[in-house]
């Protein structure tokens, strides 16, 4: 007899025919566009693998949309960058229900590998997406390396909106800090396969009673993967963003589905900061670039600003 997960696996390898395709998508998307990323086939059905892909990348976009009804309110023309964007679908799907029909905003997509920039841009003049921008480099070549009062631009203009869907273990750190270094009032995440604490606690002393929360590999991994997204949703908030950690599908549909939505509210938040430290001094030392490159050693990092006046989305 089949369990749950058995029958949900099934269930998502079905293939959706094209007469039924239209209950997947959100109002105003089209099935030319996804056709053009090959998420339908030529004769308009939808694989489980696209399925997939398509449930996360519609749902983050309905997620957004509260936070970009007013990022486009107003006559505003924002920025919002895509981190390691890989093919773009998100990108394109973000550009087709908000840059297309209001003629405003642009959709920077950063992503080293020469071969999908390549294919992106020419997708996006086949299309006419004449702000969908394709640029080859690391998110971490667009952040400064110091200094905090120096917010990253992209020609001229500031970032108003950070995402990445499944960037791989350090490049989700690197978006972050993107965002949180341009002030930018929405940072969305999805991470992938969290690594770099995992390799850290490898080097540390297991002896200590919480040592056996990463002693054997399996549970490093899980336990460094956790403890990453913990780290991450704390320092978001010390830097003044309210926080929301949830699923993002059903995992039936991935395995890489924590969504991390933050959205900024205040300046900076001291509190939170007293609570990351206080979790931190609990651990081994931990050289987590992000907190290396935010909050410096462990010796400069303190909660100096315990009471921030609050700030809108808006100003920040």
């Amino acid at each position: 007899m089949k369990n749950k997960k058995q029958k949900a696996a099934g269930k998502s390898r079905q293939t959706t025919p094209a007469s039924q395709v239209h209950r997947e998508l959100l109002p105003e998307q089209s099935t030319a566009l996804l056709q053009e990323l090959h998420l339908l086939t030529r004769d308009g059905q939808l694989n489980a693998d696209s399925r997939r892909k398509l449930k996360q990348i519609n749902h983050l976009a309905n997620l957004l949309t509260p936070d970009l009804e007013r990022l486009f309110a107003d006559d505003r023309d924002p920025l919002i960058l895509d981190a390691g964007a890989g093919n773009g679908y998100l990108g394109f799907v973000l550009y087709e229900l908000w840059c297309q029909p209001t003629g405003r905003g642009t959709v920077l997509n950063l992503e080293v590998r020469p071969d999908l920039v390549a294919r992106a841009r020419e997708r996006a003049e086949l299309l006419g997406y004449e702000r969908m921008v394709y640029a080859q480099q690391a998110v971490a070549d667009l952040v400064p390396s110091a200094d905090l009062d120096r917010p990253p631009v992209w020609q001229g203009r500031s970032v108003d909106a950070v995402v990445a869907l499944h960037a791989c273990d350090t490049a989700t750190d690197d978006a972050i800090e993107l965002g949180i270094r341009a002030g930018a009032p929405v940072i969305a995440v999805v991470p992938c396969c969290q690594a770099e604490v995992a390799r850290l606690l490898a080097g540390t002393a297991v002896h200590a009673p919480a040592g056996a929360l990463w002693r054997h590999p399996i549970h490093r991994r899980e336990f460094g993967a956790n403890l990453t997204n913990v780290i991450r949703a704390h320092l978001l908030e010390a830097f003044g963003y309210q926080v929301t950690v949830t699923e993002l599908t059903g995992w039936e549909h991935s395995l890489k589905n924590e969504l991390i939505l933050a959205r900024k509210v205040q300046r900076r938040n001291g509190l939170a900061l007293k609570q990351l430290q206080q979790l931190l001094a609990g651990l081994p030392y931990l050289p987590m670039g992000l907190l290396q490159h935010l909050l410096g050693s462990p010796e400069t990092r303190s909660a100096d600003d315990p009471s921030p006046e609050p700030e809108s989305a808006a100003d920040a």
